[in-house]
């Protein structure tokens, strides 16, 4: 055997629905020749998706300085490969 037996966990619900939206919904997943659970769960991702990327906030990693070393050039990536490998055989 050796191997992990995946567990599937599917649980069902009643929601209510919007008369008119949930007659878009089951329009378009006959138009696309798929099931209306296809139509709710794709809306559910995303959702849940967008939602999770606007609350996320990239954590502030600056340190206390002044800003870009006297000599160099902010975006000119030669003067800084050049002053980052000075006196290092480079």
């Amino acid at each position: 055997m050796g191997s992990i037996a995946n567990i599937l966990i599917q649980m069902r619900t009643t929601i209510e629905v919007n008369d008119e939206l949930f007659r878009k919904a089951k329009q378009l997943a006959a138009e696309e020749g798929i099931t209306l659970r296809e139509i709710v769960e794709s809306g559910i991702r995303s959702e849940v998706a967008r939602r999770h990327r606007d609350t996320y906030r990239l954590p502030d990693r600056s340190f206390g300085g002044q800003g870009v070393q006297a000599g160099i050039v902010e975006g000119d990536w030669g003067s800084i490969r050049d002053t980052i490998y000075a006196g290092r055989g480079a």
